[in-house]
């Protein structure tokens, strides 16, 4: 059964496990004891307004409102896309989508061999890696798989398409200590059963990969970067379309009485079950004593979807207007939670605006090495150590290329949106218009114009993501009522 002989990322007796991190340890530089684990947790197309701490009143999630009081709660933190894929490459490189060779879902554009990731970084620098859950950077057989990406240890679903499914028949595995490299067969899901839920397992590997690559005297206290990232709440489309629900879960609770339609009650059980097992991986953590001097990041790699759901119905979106596949807020805005016991201090509360790019220059200061040149990322350590935080973005950026050619920008409280590459911008003051409701272009012309010679500069030319004007149908022309 894969639960008894695979879901531990490491699978073998403890001498083994011993004898490979002291080898391991001798082949990378050396770990200072005071550097941090590193835990980033990504959610798959949770809302900004689908945690308690965030304000949902609905859907149950005490472990983050936990993460969260404990340490800071960025309430202007942004996802690197409005879609899965792009949103992914821009937290691995550093890269927003206007630099990214990767600026929409495509299954065609793996992640190239000189790729400079967050997880080489840190492979670099002594950490041991681990990539458990949806990847979506690069298929079987091409240069972006997860192990030739920086990561050590792999668990999960390479492809973004297949990665709806949750209860597959197999899931990509590469542990080196075992020689495993290739598919694995969740036993449990074959011939249409539904024993294996793959976020359990996800949870599982996880609570493993902590347990086996605790900092010790048997490592060189060699400290990890674990990249977890859950499908929960994306839907199934496929087995929505077949019983008329896509939220896939083993079970309803603690919703089920409640007066909902199914897939509401549903969509709240994922959200809490994901939130039942960031608190057990908190605990474990607890419980090895290194939960001090671990960092745990929280995110959305999107907005939330209306994939067989109504966001509206949970208040998804919080007060922002739009959802995945759009550039407006409820679309790029989405929670970000950082704890840090070591280092920060709980109860914090920050609106200070930065975006998965950022991610990896600020994971290469915490890890004590340098970010690659020619990223667009910027470090927050400073304000996640309770320095001075002196540098800032003036501009954050996204283009999106799934529906004709859109662009968005924020700058300070201004935000701009050109919903098509041939129209006007649209200008909002989210300090006074949080949910983008007024358009203030006619009235702010110097602001659309610092706007507009940014967006000239803010992207590089892409034969893969060309600019194109979305054709639109001709009006229809009302037939002449007869005299």
């Amino acid at each position: 059964m894969f639960a008894r002989s695979v879901v531990s990322l490491v699978a073998t007796t403890a001498l083994v496990l011993i004898a490979n991190a002291a080898t391991a340890a001798t082949n990378a530089p050396p770990s200072a004891p005071h550097r941090p684990n590193i835990i980033f947790i990504l959610a798959d197309d949770l809302g900004y307004g689908d945690l308690g701490c965030y304000g949902q009143t609905r859907i149950k999630t005490p472990n983050l409102d936990q993460l969260a009081a404990d340490g800071i709660r960025f309430t202007s933190y942004y996802s690197g896309s409005t879609v899965c894929a792009p949103s992914r490459a821009a937290l691995m490189l550093g890269q927003h989508t206007g630099h990214s060779f990767l600026r929409g879902n495509s299954e065609s554009l793996p992640l190239k061999p000189e790729a400079v990731t967050v997880a080489k970084v840190l492979h670099d620098a002594g950490y041991r890696t681990a990539m458990i859950g949806k990847w979506a950077l690069g298929d079987e057989g091409t240069t972006g798989l997860p192990e030739l990406q920086g990561f050590d240890e792999v668990l999960g679903y390479l492809n973004q398409t297949h990665a709806h499914d949750y209860y597959t028949e197999y899931l990509w595995r590469h542990d080196p200590v075992t020689g495993r490299d290739g598919r694995i067969t969740l036993s449990g899901n074959l011939g249409g059963k539904q024993g294996d839920y793959t976020p359990d397992l996800f949870t599982k590997a996880a609570l493993n990969f902590v347990r086996i690559n605790k900092p010790d005297q048997f490592n060189h206290y060699r400290p990890f970067f674990l990249y977890l990232a859950y499908t929960i709440p994306h839907a199934n489309n496929e087995e929505g379309r077949r019983i008329g629900n896509s939220m896939q879960v083993p079970s309803a609770t603690p919703y089920a009485d409640e007066p909902w339609a199914a897939p509401e009650k549903n969509k709240a059980a994922m959200i809490t079950r994901l939130d039942a097992d960031i608190g057990r991986l908190r605990a474990k953590l607890i419980e090895l004593k290194i939960d001090t001097n671990t960092i745990i990041l929280f995110t959305s790699d999107n907005g939330p979807h209306a994939e067989g759901v109504d966001p509206k119905f949970h208040a998804s979106a919080g007060p922002l207007r739009g959802l995945k596949r759009d550039l407006y807020e409820g679309g790029i805005r989405v929670p970000m939670i950082v704890n840090w016991p070591a280092q920060i201090r709980p109860g914090q509360v920050s609106d200070f605006a930065w975006a998965n790019w950022d991610f990896l220059p600020t994971a290469a200061d915490i890890a004590l090495t340098k970010a690659p040149k020619g990223i667009d990322g910027i470090s927050i350590y400073p304000l996640l150590t309770g320095q001075a935080q002196t540098n800032q973005h003036e501009f954050l950026y996204w283009e999106f290329h799934e529906r004709g050619f859109q662009q968005a920008a924020r700058m300070g409280d201004w935000k701009a949106v050109r919903p098509q590459a041939d129209e006007p911008l649209e200008l909002y003051n989210l300090k006074a218009d949080l949910g983008e409701k007024e358009d203030v272009a006619k009235n702010n012309p110097e602001v659309v114009t610092k706007f507009e010679a940014y967006f000239k500069t803010a992207r590089t030319e892409s034969s893969h993501w060309p600019i194109k004007k979305l054709e639109k149908k001709p009006a229809q022309v009302e037939p002449a009522k007869p005299q």
